[in-house]
């Protein structure tokens, strides 16, 4: 008989959960300990597990809005011996049905909505959320996947590919800390399952906070027909009308495709492919040297691919300070990655299993052979099919134009995150759709999104990270500054950790001492920004940063130390 898998008793305070995603197939062998679903109730996801060897053989209870009561079959094993025959005219005990669904999105009669959120990327949903906390009826229309390309292909799954390659790279530098790890070896399929694992529990954990939240989730496609109708072609094959008081466009941005270097999912990679691979390219050339490029770069690097990053501009990470991002060059070159700036693929052939290039780099033409080509030049909004043209909706270039409250010319009709241009980042869009609709709920004291204070995080190996100006545009404002630096080679806690190689740089006004920037390189210097970011929202000057204590030892420090230097009193260096 086959072996039932039933939803476990959670507590007596949840009465039922439901199937948020299957991670198996009918057919798929599974060991015991494997992860079958998750399963959402209204104050966690949690991971459904077999508790047998066996071959799934039935599913009997779909991923989705179903509510299911603790105890109910909603899965069979077939044990050895057993086939598929094993499962035919099963019935569960009706002793643990599934409880009745409340009426689903789609049903009959029209939707009204106070905000409509199209797009449920980390400004979508995040802008839902909020929403509905506010007391607004809230829906969001989602055509693929819940949390967006950030969280399903974008920045969790890239830093989960990130972070093997940091263990791997640890572990082969082991005897410098009394270690011996031999016969080092890597599986990428292994890799790549566990950066797509980490995205499925995330995507489902935004479907919980949706629910929990009483958001509605319409699966489909929206089009904007006008004097705030939406049209949304559902998923599941029919279509309805949904009338909202505030519609906000979270629709994101995808790569930007330059002539000749169109991705073809072989030879030529967008960041998808890229986040897939089956097996390491031995030669990998990058165009585009922004953070999605050398983020790309570090990663293959380290795992013995041949990599060589070509940017048009003079250096590599454009938007940082120059003086970091000429010390990431330096280490990345030292790793390995041969760079190139100044210069541009102008031409690509393309052969069955390699590409050949041709690189203008700084006027002088060069040929090389390639296994592989990832592009990452940039994106551009996804705005086309959104039905802007029955609305006032302008665009300003490859993006939708907003004001700074996210406004379009269009009343009621709201923009935010990549779609409304750059900086293209997932904290800016949240952000933006919090702002957005606590100023559509009438909360009185808000401020725009100030994007000059947007930090930035690139999660190569070293990291980078910044916030606020540069020191050439500080300068280029007609700024007087105080420029002050520190070294993780003069910190106790670097240089412990083994991680010696890095910056701190800060940048204060001469006159008032306000903070108008800071800009680091090396170890976990992403984790290290917000503490500039809140000094800065606080309009914290150089007085109160030399007057915090931080503690010791710390990686911080040095945030102090480069502070107390810009104003000639640092003391370990």
């Amino acid at each position: 008989m086959p072996r039932e898998i039933r939803i476990p008793d959670l507590g007596a305070d949840i009465d039922d959960v439901t199937i948020a995603e299957w991670h198996v197939e009918v057919g798929a062998a599974v060991s015991e300990g494997d992860i079958l679903a998750d399963i959402e109730t209204d104050k966690a996801t949690i991971e459904l597990e077999a508790d047998a060897d066996g071959v799934v053989g039935a599913l009997l209870v779909p991923a989705g809005d179903t509510p299911v009561a603790a105890g109910a079959v909603v899965a069979l094993l077939l044990l050895e011996g057993e086939d598929a025959a094993a499962v035919e005219g099963y019935a569960a005990d009706e002793s643990t049905p599934t409880s009745e669904p409340g009426e689903s999105p789609g049903a009959a009669g029209e939707a009204d909505y106070e905000v409509l959120v199209i797009g449920s990327g980390p400004g979508g949903y995040v802008a839902a959320i909020r929403a509905a906390q506010l007391g607004l009826k809230t829906a969001v229309v989602e055509r693929e996947d819940l949390g967006g390309v950030c969280l399903n292909w974008g920045c969790i799954p890239t830093k989960t590919l990130l972070r093997s390659a940091e263990v791997y790279e640890n572990m082969r530098h082991a005897d410098e800390f009394g270690l011996a790890a031999e016969g080092l070896s890597f599986d990428m399929r292994k890799i790549v399952k566990r950066s797509r694992k980490v995205a499925g529990k995330l995507n489902a954990g935004v479907r919980h906070l949706l629910r929990k939240n009483k958001v509605d989730v319409l699966e489909g496609t929206a089009r904007l027909l006008g004097q705030g109708r939406v049209s949304v072609d559902l998923n599941a094959g029919d279509s309805r009308e949904v009338v909202a008081t505030n519609i906000l466009l979270a629709t994101g941005a995808r790569t930007r495709e330059l002539p000749g270097l169109e991705p073809d999912g072989k030879l030529v990679w967008t960041y998808r492919d890229a986040m897939t691979p089956d097996s390491v390219p031995g030669t990998l050339l990058i165009v585009g040297a922004g953070a999605i490029g050398v983020e790309f770069a570090s990663f293959f690097n380290s795992f013995g691919a041949k990599v060589t990053l070509v940017e048009m501009q003079d250096s590599i990470l454009p938007v940082e300070d120059a003086e970091i991002a000429a010390f990431a060059a330096k280490s990345f070159e030292k790793q390995g990655i041969e760079i190139l700036t100044r210069s541009r693929v102008t031409k690509l052939e393309r052969s069955d299993d390699h590409v050949v290039a041709t690189i203008d780099v700084d006027g002088n033409a060069r040929t090389a052979r390639y296994d592989k080509v990832i592009s990452a030049v940039g994106v551009v909004g996804n705005h086309e099919d959104l039905g802007l043209e029955n609305t006032a909706v302008r665009l300003d270039g490859p993006f939708v134009a907003v004001d700074e409250w996210s406004q379009t010319a269009e009343p009621g009709v709201f923009a935010i995150g990549d779609l409304a241009g750059a900086p293209c980042l997932a904290h800016k869009a949240s952000h933006e759709g919090i702002t957005c609709v606590e100023r559509v709920a009438g909360l009185a004291d808000l401020h725009p999104v100030d994007r000059a204070r947007v930090p930035g995080c690139t999660y190569s190996r070293p990291q980078v990270a910044s916030v606020g100006m540069t020191e050439a545009a500080a300068l280029d404002a007609g700024r007087e500054v105080r420029v002050g630096h520190f070294p993780f080679q003069g910190n106790g806690k670097a240089i412990a950790l083994g991680e010696a190689e890095g910056l701190v740089k800060t940048v204060f006004d001469a006159d008032t001492g306000e903070l108008l920037g800071a800009h680091m390189v090396g170890a976990e210097v992403t984790e290290l920004i917000q503490g500039f970011g809140i000094a800065q929202t606080l309009e914290t000057t150089e007085h109160e940063l030399m007057a915090t204590i931080f503690p010791h030892p710390t990686l911080s420090e040095m945030m102090h130390e480069a502070t107390l230097d810009a104003y000639d009193r640092v003391i370990h260096f």
